[in-house]
């Protein structure tokens, strides 16, 4: 049971997220978190679509993090069928940090894919967290689609993804290093680069697959070569 002054600092940080100052939106997720209220996960989800500021964002979802799953994860895979970009990438990212295997199955190809690339990149992170054992095929055959899309940060976060789901990933990267597409056959050489050498940095794994495909691409051309 809550009593009057619970019911009051809860009403009283719930306000405090819709402040236009960032850091009283700051301290009412802190406030939130630290004395959990299953009345507030609503508050909080609806709130991850909108916040605007990065650190609060992380803060919502670390109060998130202090509820039951049991309360939170329906009402975060609910959110990954919203219209708005940032619901669904926010949802996708707590999903991914409470690591409630439960939440897999919402994990679609549809977001997988999604035309926004802060929706797919946070998918890729939270399908490779999520994934249970013996459907790292199926996930590497999806994500293997999205070779050579997007600048640098959409492409290291594909492969970082793909480097996670180790050995199914080789026949696929295998395979996409002979695609017509030389953005796709760079990005795979590079992600294969990255597999067998996790050190490598993706700058320069990229820079050494650009070269092997243009040194292929020259071959092509040459009937000598």
């Amino acid at each position: 049971m809550t009593g009057p002054n619970q019911d009051t600092e809860a009403l009283r940080a719930l306000r405090g997220l819709a402040s236009d100052d960032p850091s009283v939106r700051l301290r009412a997720a802190l406030a939130i978190g630290t004395a959990p209220d299953p009345r507030c996960v609503d508050p909080l989800v609806e709130r991850c679509a909108v916040e605007p500021d990065f650190q609060v964002r992380e803060m919502l979802t670390w109060a998130l993090l202090r509820h039951e799953p049991s309360l939170t994860v329906p009402k975060l895979i609910a959110e990954l069928r919203a219209e708005r970009t940032q619901a669904r990438s926010q949802a996708l990212h707590t999903l991914s940090k409470i690591g409630d295997r439960r939440a897999w199955p919402a994990i679609t190809r549809e977001l997988l894919t999604d035309a926004d690339d802060e929706v797919a990149r946070t998918a890729w992170r939270a399908a490779v967290a999520l994934v249970p054992e013996g459907e790292e095929l199926g996930l590497a055959e999806v994500l293997a689609t999205q070779l050579g899309r997007g600048e640098r940060e959409t492409q290291l976060s594909l492969s970082r993804a793909l480097v996670a789901l180790g050995e199914p990933v080789v026949p696929l990267l295998d395979a996409a290093t002979a695609s017509p597409d030389p953005q796709v056959r760079r990005h795979a050489a590079a992600t294969e680069r990255l597999l067998r050498d996790p050190d490598a940095g993706f700058d320069a794994s990229i820079e050494q697959a650009q070269r092997i495909v243009a040194l292929g691409s020259l071959g092509a051309l040459d009937p000598q070569g």
